[in-house]
């Protein structure tokens, strides 16, 4: 009968198919024909091919190699995320190919048909948009995972499992650090409300206001996550009448543009205007005033990417699920009670 242990070539003999055929279905049964299967299970069953064996013959057809897309190479938030996917990958003898897509769907498209052509085993998206070729090759798999994992983002409407933290209850957090300091006239800078993300963090900061029927000090303005968008917005919010006492930057680059705004107009830090940022960038300690912000535990974001996908290779995942890591809200010297007049 040939040899002692059944291959996967001897499978796909007697079940009249070829060996992708086999594979998916011991990897993805239902994106195969129900008479293929059927077919294929009997040779199976027949020829006592074991499952270790199949995941032996399908590790070799592996590229061993892990694609990565980051909306903005330039954002400090990503360095950290980035090494912690680099160094888990390495450990587990991948190699990492790096994308910056720069916000740009053709872009990210080209990048997820590198997955279709085989040229890369998984992908670890870091944006909020899902590509094209990626969405197709999730919709295949359903209700299985997809060799597709999403950082930082969380959009349960994708079908992709993500590694992210809570963000509603970190701006909850920030903005309940606030309003116990005294703050009722505040100024929020988002990030593009486009991203779950920031409608997530716009939605836990909202909530803490009206748990302190605080919602009618808010004043709220959207940014890009620039530096500047941070000083645009600043400028904006510091030239009312009726300055805010305090503003929360959807992430740490944006505060800096608001110091940066504050300091133009000869305003104190914090003893004028308060700023609270979010992510932790490594800059924020070294910030003047060293900024208050939501820690992001930016390198496990990385490393929990890489682990999910791979359980999703190995075949240990069967449908999406995520993870959530937790969050600290770090207080330094850029907040402190409103100046009384």
């Amino acid at each position: 009968m040939g040899s002692l242990v059944p291959t996967i070539y001897e499978v796909a003999k007697r079940a009249g198919v070829s060996t992708a055929t086999v594979s998916r279905v011991l990897s993805q049964p239902d994106v195969v024909a129900p008479a293929t299967r059927r077919r294929v299970l009997d040779a199976v069953e027949r020829l006592g091919y074991a499952p270790n064996s199949a995941a032996k013959n399908l590790r070799t057809l592996r590229t061993g190699k892990l694609l990565v897309t980051v909306p903005d190479i330039s954002n400090p938030f990503f360095s950290l995320i980035l090494r912690g996917i680099e160094d888990t990958a390495q450990r587990e003898g991948y190699a990492v190919l790096l994308g910056d897509t720069q916000h740009d769907d053709a872009r990210e498209d080209g990048y997820a048909m590198m997955l279709k052509r085989k040229e890369a085993d998984g992908l670890i998206f870091l944006g909020h948009r899902l590509p094209k070729e990626a969405a197709r090759l999730v919709r295949a798999s359903a209700p299985r995972c997809a060799p597709v994992v999403n950082g930082c983002e969380f959009n349960p409407r994708l079908g992709v499992p993500s590694v992210h933290i809570d963000n509603a209850k970190a701006a909850s957090e920030a903005m309940d650090h606030l309003f116990r300091l005294g703050h009722r006239r505040i100024g929020i800078i988002t990030g593009p409300l486009v991203s779950p993300l920031s409608r997530d963090r716009l939605r836990g900061a909202m909530a803490r206001a009206k748990q302190a029927r605080g919602e009618s000090g808010l004043i709220v303005v959207n940014g890009d996550f620039s530096i500047e968008s941070g000083a645009a917005e600043a400028e904006s919010l510091l030239g009312r009448r009726e300055r805010p006492t305090a503003i929360f930057c959807f992430n740490d680059e944006m505060a800096m543009g608001v110091i940066q705004a504050a300091r133009r107009r000869g305003l104190r830090l914090p003893e004028q205007l308060s700023i609270v940022g979010f992510d932790d960038i490594r800059f924020a300690s070294y910030m003047d005033p060293p900024l208050t912000t939501i820690s992001q535990p930016m390198r496990a974001i990385g490393e929990g990417t890489v682990r999910l996908l791979l359980e999703i290779l190995n075949g240990n995942i069967a449908t999406p699920e995520s993870v959530t890591l937790p969050h600290t809200l770090v207080v330094r010297s850029s907040t402190a009670p409103p100046r009384t007049r």
